[in-house]
């Protein structure tokens, strides 16, 4: 069983940085997906482990990063220029699957998924 492990998230004030963590006991590829209260979850980004193909959503493009440590089993999403509207619970998530972007949007096609981690950001 692949067991997703969440840290890093926390209160910031809009403008500020906050950086996730997620460590797992298997790599291919991972990423992040949030959800915001009273809305669906929406993907965030992906990075696939060989050669570190990224996917992004549109609005955090420029603002966040997804990153990977071979060493640690470990994948981060560096979030810089933090909106309110980013407010949500970060979900870590890993597939076995790699394809085009509008394949891996899509939360069916993620077998693994973490406990979540709040990230607010106040205006």
């Amino acid at each position: 069983q692949v067991q997703l492990v969440e840290s890093g998230g926390g209160l910031v004030q809009a403008g500020g940085s906050l950086r996730l963590s997620c460590r797992s006991s298997w790599t291919y590829a991972m990423g992040w997906f949030r959800q915001a209260p009273g809305k669906e979850r929406e993907f965030v980004a992906v990075i696939k482990w060989s050669g570190g193909s990224t996917y992004y959503v549109n609005s955090v493009k420029g603002r966040f990063t997804i990153s990977r440590d071979d060493a640690k089993n470990a994948v981060y999403l560096q979030m810089n220029s933090l909106k309110p509207e980013d407010t949500a619970v970060y979900y870590c998530t890993a597939t076995a699957r790699w394809n085009t972007i509008s394949f891996m949007m899509g939360e069916n096609w993620y077998e693994y998924w973490g406990q979540g981690t709040q990230v607010s950001v106040s205006s």
